[in-house]
């Protein structure tokens, strides 16, 4: 287990102290969004002699950060391989490949993960006397009222007047994001969309098409290296709402929090996040990153044996 140094994004949405001091090292003032850890060329892992982790792996087919969120990111999708590949070749994405991910959650998290059950958000948007929105997402489809709400079709400020009324975390939390984004669509669409709070150790999957934003917390995040997100708003960087149309994958997603475990599989890349508690001895059948409870963060080369005293998320083969 070869110790590397990772990458700090400061991103205007992250949190100032929690990934500072899970790295012990000082707080300096400025977000530090995430942390990158693998062979990205916007973030490459190094080793303490300043060598590449690239020049020992290879590039790794995946990365590993640690991220951390004060206030909501965009909303968002990534296209399948597909989706990818077309997007590609016409220029408009920026590599051939999908961008499935999994976060673990250290702290309470908070997230906006897939289209809610119909049936649950026409009970939730009669509560909130939204009945004609109600009637259209029970007639139509979930896919009706997002392109509606995109095109302006929808009063966005009814909305939010409705929601201000309720005491509901979904409802007060479209109050929250129309504070910071007025009147965008994208507010409106996040009322759509399942509300996750994820306890420590728990884990969500985000697989192509799936309409989210993280809200708060902190975790760890596995996902393939690719740059190719489709944001719709909620955001100061370019949004492109056709597109996102394009590919996002309507259907409900009943059950967006995984079953707790001690691996959770990234599904089409063929790695895994697996828990590795000290005294463990673990074989790394793939090139492993690891990152332990204390922050640290180390390589292991396939066929070499992951052992550590503390506690450690360590990347294996599916």
């Amino acid at each position: 287990m070869r110790p590397i140094t990772g990458v700090v994004q400061h991103y205007p949405w992250g949190t100032t102290d929690a990934i500072p001091q899970f790295l012990g090292q000082e707080p300096d003032g400025q977000p530090w969004a995430e942390y990158w850890l693998g062979t990205h060329p916007n973030g490459p892992s190094t080793f303490a002699d300043g060598s590449s982790l690239a020049a020992q792996t290879g590039e790794l087919p995946y990365l590993l950060k640690l991220l951390s969120a004060e206030r909501p990111l965009s909303l968002q999708t990534h296209p399948n391989s597909h989706q990818a590949k077309h997007g590609f070749e016409q220029g408009y994405f920026s590599d051939p490949n999908p961008k499935p991910e999994l976060l673990i959650a250290l702290t309470e998290f908070t997230a906006l993960c897939g289209v809610r059950p119909i049936a649950h958000s026409v009970e939730l948007l009669t509560d909130l006397g939204l009945v004609d929105l109600a009637q259209q997402l029970l007639a139509q489809g979930p896919k009706s009222v997002i392109t509606d709400a995109y095109h302006s079709r929808i009063d966005i400020p009814s909305i939010v007047k409705a929601c201000a009324a309720s005491t509901t975390k979904e409802a007060q939390l479209i109050v929250q994001l129309n504070e910071m984004y007025p009147h965008e669509p994208s507010v409106a669409v996040a009322l759509l969309l399942n509300l996750v709070q994820l306890q420590p150790g728990e884990a969500i999957h985000l697989d192509a098409g799936n309409l989210h934003a993280y809200v708060s917390g902190t975790g760890i995040e596995l996902m393939a290296p690719s740059d190719n997100v489709v944001r719709g708003g909620m955001t100061s960087k370019p949004v492109d709402v056709d597109l996102l149309l394009s590919i996002i994958d309507p259907t409900p997603l009943e059950s967006p929090v995984l079953t707790t475990s001690s691996s959770y599989e990234l599904g089409g890349v063929g790695i895994r996040i697996s828990r590795v508690d000290a005294g463990d001895l673990v074989t790394a059948d793939v090139h492993s990153l690891a990152i332990r409870d204390d922050g640290a963060a180390f390589y292991t080369a396939p066929g070499e044996t992951i052992e550590t005293t503390i506690g450690c998320w360590a990347v294996l083969g599916a």
